[in-house]
């Protein structure tokens, strides 16, 4: 009988703040069943809902202990009975996990792993899954978002707010996107925005009216609404859909503002998304990065260890500045 072979994993025993992630040294390597995957982790992107997660507030709770992570990039080290996307040796990326990403080893269905093209390092990929597949979510599937519309990305400079740039730019969108910060201005500009503003400048918000004649935007990409909500429904055009990607906490608005509008919030999660829509994003995700303009910005890396500081500055810090990715080596 072989021996159980070990890795080190990150392991949440409960509920809290981000001293609750602890690097356990000797987590035995998860096995892939029928029609899983087990991937040699490179890099693992961290996800401001696996915050949420963690801290005990979000409405899905894991059974406890866990791994959080759902997108890893890596190399495939085995495959279970059944599987015929992929097979050992091959590069790929993850839009969910079966044993959680924060760990050397992972296991994932198959139809969550997916080609990582030889242009995109391990780290770009650990910034595909959740980001590109909510943006295309939030754009597609639930504002309509169609060709010659005007977009607003409101924190247009984290891990969904690039990718809803990129997206946005590629299906046709006039797009404008916020930042907090000069950095996150011009890399919302570096991804597909024609035009950026600082969502911390006095009268931003009147900037981003003048932008468009007064008419107001289409559709908006909310990051923060207990933040922005209300302002977001006074700078919609007519018909105009807000698209809730974030939110920290409650927020007050006039309902008022969606009948002078016929405006509508529609809140987003992947986590409903059919096997169909899966397919529909996965294949618009190749096509992007085949085509060269799907290329994930990648931000502060910090080792497996680290996963607590990463929770801790991804929610703390002053503006975001492209995608958090923990890195195995």
């Amino acid at each position: 009988m072989s021996a159980v072979r070990l890795m080190r994993a990150i392991r949440v025993s409960q509920f809290g703040a981000p001293s609750v992630l602890q690097l356990c040294p000797d987590v035995a390597v998860p096995q892939p069943a029928q029609g899983q995957v087990l991937i040699r982790v490179h890099a693992c992107g961290v996800n401001p809902v696996e915050t949420y997660i963690r801290s005990g507030a979000y409405s899905r709770k894991p059974a406890l202990p866990y791994t959080p992570g759902s997108d890893v990039a890596g190399v495939v080290e085995a495959v279970g009975e059944g599987v015929s996307v992929v097979k050992p040796g091959d590069r790929v990326f993850t839009t969910a996990t079966e044993s959680g990403g924060y760990a050397e080893y992972a296991v994932a269905a198959e139809d969550s792993v997916h080609r990582l093209p030889g242009a995109l390092d391990f780290t770009q990929g650990a910034a595909i899954g959740i980001p590109y597949f909510t943006a295309y979510r939030a754009l597609v599937h639930k504002a309509h978002a169609r060709a010659g519309e005007t977009v607003l990305i409101h924190g247009a400079s984290g891990g969904v707010g690039v990718a809803a740039c990129q997206l946005s730019r590629a299906l046709g969108l006039r797009v404008l996107g916020t930042a907090g910060t000069p950095g996150g201005m011009q890399l919302a500009l570096d991804n597909g925005a024609h035009r950026a503003f600082n969502h911390r400048e006095e009268g931003y918000t009147d900037q981003i009216m003048e932008a468009t004649g007064g008419r107001g935007v289409d559709v908006i990409v909310e990051m923060l609404s207990n933040v922005n909500l209300s302002s977001d429904l006074q700078m919609l055009a007519l018909s105009g859909r807000v698209a809730v990607v974030g939110s920290r906490g409650p927020v007050e608005i006039n309902p008022r503002d969606t009948m002078a509008k016929e405006s509508c919030i529609m809140g987003v999660a992947l986590f409903f998304a059919t096997p169909g829509e899966k397919q529909e994003c996965a294949a618009l995700v190749a096509a992007g990065m085949e085509a060269g303009w799907l290329r994930p910005a990648v931000g502060s890396r910090y080792p497996l260890g680290e996963a607590a500081r990463a929770h801790h500055d991804i929610i703390q810090s002053a503006g975001a500045a492209g995608k958090v990715v923990l890195l195995m080596e």
